[in-house]
């Protein structure tokens, strides 16, 4: 069955839309604090929250899109040799359009708060590193963690959805990976990932968290390449 590219568009729109309003969501609106306590979520629910969107989108338009509802793992996909130029476009076209109107749309609900709201810096669950961002990690610990989870996000991503892989299993392998993630990642840049989720709130944030922006395009798709790279490598050949 051909599916349209216009369709593939919209399900790569509206899943990505839905990670960043579900995951950014959870951590500007109930994770008031990130480390654990009563006053919020916590790391754990952050995580959980980004780990399902993963797996119910999956499940969702895996049939439409394949879910990249990711630059990252678009490029991975793309390099991997699975999906041609052209629709790795409108996929990334489509991400980055998805996140910012979730980014939007977070933004909004936050902005009704009867007492008033500020967004400060990193708002709206931006990604960020260094000085007044969660433990104060350095720009090489933060280029690093998101480079090499990445990596380890596409290894998964290639490997159960091959060939050899469990694809019935596949969105949940997939959405459990970016929950551990995201426990490891948390306290040092927020979680990545993804150069689409960085986008949307960095965007709407400014400040140190737009400033910041480059390292979650370059770091993502760094690692994403070298996983690329490594599957072709040890991909069973027929």
């Amino acid at each position: 069955m051909e599916i349209k590219t216009s369709s593939k568009f919209v399900a790569e729109l509206i899943g990505t839309f839905g990670l960043v309003l579900f995951g950014c969501g959870a951590a500007a609106i109930a994770g008031a604090n990130t480390m654990g306590g009563l006053s919020g979520l916590g790391l754990l629910g952050i995580a959980v929250a980004f780990g399902l969107s993963v797996v119910v989108f999956a499940y969702a338009i895996g049939g439409i899109s394949g879910c990249h509802i990711n630059p990252a793992v678009t490029v991975g996909v793309l390099l991997a040799g699975r999906m041609s130029a052209k629709d790795a476009i409108v996929y990334i076209i489509a991400q980055f359009i998805g996140a910012l109107l979730g980014a939007f749309v977070l933004q909004q609900i936050l902005s009704g708060q009867l007492g008033g709201f500020t967004a400060g810096e990193w708002a709206y669950g931006s990604n960020g590193w260094g000085k007044g961002y969660q433990n104060e990690y350095g720009t090489a610990s933060a280029f690093l963690i998101e480079a090499v989870l990445t990596f380890l996000f596409l290894f998964v991503i290639l490997a159960t959805t091959s060939k050899v892989g469990n694809g019935t299993m596949a969105g949940l392998a997939i959405g459990f990976t970016l929950l551990l993630i995201h426990l490891v990642a948390i306290p040092v840049t927020g979680t990545s990932v993804n150069p689409a989720r960085s986008f949307g709130p960095a965007i709407l944030a400014g400040g140190n968290a737009l400033s910041q922006l480059w390292l979650f395009i370059v770091a993502p798709l760094v690692g994403a390449a070298v996983a690329a790279g490594v599957w072709r490598a040890l991909e069973p050949k027929d």
